[in-house]
């Protein structure tokens, strides 16, 4: 062992070891700037990862989410539109649209709005019904909080991957929500344009007269700037549905054994065990 490498070696550092020589191997193979996926699985077989998970993390990689860039003044002083989600959960694609379906209309009082082979797209249940269920749940911390009630759409692309499982990604567009922030900033900061301009024809001195400029600039600023949290509750709510579906499909995999509930159910298994007693005396050796 060389002097100074210390005899145990913890998590963080296996960690810069491996990354190390994976450098130091990709600078000595000089590889082209692009590969193929035959020469990516030739690489992870060389360095002895099992190939079924290299063609799920080409899969993953092809079908994944890319966030754009913030565009326009509002995307950049409130955030985006819409936030996304994704993983590679357990199940089949039925399976797995079939718990979306059920989570999103009974946990978060969505419709479908348009289905396809693949895809499912939900909108807000409307009525008195769900708006009732929506005030109360505003108040409900936990698993009983509707976490993407100020999403405007929810859509879900599942792609089947190797038997078994499949990779889901999640969409929540808040149009709506960032519209009335950024358009109550907005509002406040044209308020104190206006109330200075009034206080200038009303003949104030030009420096008091802008005083409500800077401050109900700030004002709307700081208006606008909450559609963050809103944003990061929907990003929240879009995990939370992943995380639903990891559990259904390791609770799915579990086969547990039948049993009889109650006393009738234990008569009777006693009965059929009486009978098959009884048959095989009556047969004899």
């Amino acid at each position: 062992m060389a002097e100074g490498t210390p005899a145990r070696i913890d998590r963080a550092a296996l960690e810069r070891i491996i990354q190390r020589a994976a450098e130091l191997q990709t600078a000595d193979r000089d590889p082209a700037e692009e590969l193929t996926p035959d020469q990516v699985l030739a690489l992870g077989r060389e360095v002895g990862i099992p190939e079924r998970y290299l063609q799920r993390a080409l899969v993953e990689e092809r079908t994944r989410l890319v966030a754009p860039p913030a565009a326009g003044p509002w995307a950049r002083v409130a955030g985006p539109a819409e936030v996304a989600a994704q993983r590679t959960v357990p199940g089949t694609v039925a399976a797995v649209e079939a718990a979306l379906l059920e989570w999103l209309e009974e946990k978060e009082l969505f419709c479908v709005q348009r289905r396809q082979p693949g895809r499912i797209t939900w909108e807000p249940q409307g009525g008195m019904a769900a708006a009732f269920r929506r005030s109360t749940a505003a108040w409900s911390r936990g698993a009983s909080a509707m976490l993407l009630s100020r999403a405007d759409t929810v859509s879900a692309t599942t792609i089947a991957l190797e038997p078994g499982w499949c990779h889901v990604a999640l969409t929540a567009a808040a149009r709506k929500a960032r519209a009335e922030y950024v358009g109550g900033g907005a509002a406040l900061a044209g308020a104190g344009m206006l109330g200075s301009g009034l206080m200038v024809a009303l003949g104030a001195l030009l420096p008091v007269a802008l005083v409500p400029v800077p401050v109900a600039l700030g004002i709307g600023y700081g208006v606008a700037r909450r559609y963050g949290p809103a944003l990061a509750r929907l990003q929240l709510g879009l995990e939370r549905t992943l995380d639903n579906l990891e559990q259904r499909g390791a609770q799915a995999e579990r086969v547990l054994p039948g049993r009889q509930h109650g006393l009738l159910g234990m008569l009777a298994e006693e009965i059929r065990r009486s009978i098959r007693e009884g048959d095989k005396r009556a047969k004899g050796p």
